[in-house]
């Protein structure tokens, strides 16, 4: 009987191509919808470096939404781009959702200033024509 070969796969070489890039200031794009909440930074020039959501951490249903789930989030969005040497970015949010804020004073935390704050969330105003009444 043959012994198997067992191959350990590198951790650090998922890591370092994301720290192979080097940055210093951004546009963090923060999108909180009621079911989550997407997180991405971006260059100068609008080319989304890093990306990640309350859903690919792991949080499933409900849990998604929460502020919790959103701070983890900016948390682990701060830590790549300290890691890359980014220094400042400003903010664009979009969406209704609980973790607007959250996202934002986690990613603060890891100590990447943020020069400004811009809310380009859609608001409606009026809206098309509503249907014709029913006549019975």
């Amino acid at each position: 009987m043959a012994t198997k070969k067992t191959i350990k796969k590198d951790e650090s070489a998922a890591t370092s191509t994301r720290t192979k890039r080097k940055l210093d200031a951004g546009t963090l794009y923060v999108e909180a919808t009621y079911n989550n909440t997407k997180v991405s930074l971006a260059d100068t020039s609008g080319n989304v470096v890093t990306w990640s959501s309350s859903g690919s951490l792991g949080f499933s249903g409900a849990k998604k939404g929460t502020p919790f789930a959103a701070a983890k989030v900016g948390e682990l969005i701060g830590e790549r781009a300290g890691n890359m040497g980014c220094k400042e970015v400003s903010v664009v949010v979009s969406g209704v959702g609980a973790g607007r804020e959250s996202s934002i004073r986690a990613f603060a935390t890891k100590g990447i200033h943020i020069t400004g704050i811009k809310d380009n969330t859609p608001v409606p105003h009026n809206g098309p024509r509503p249907p014709k009444a029913r006549r019975i």
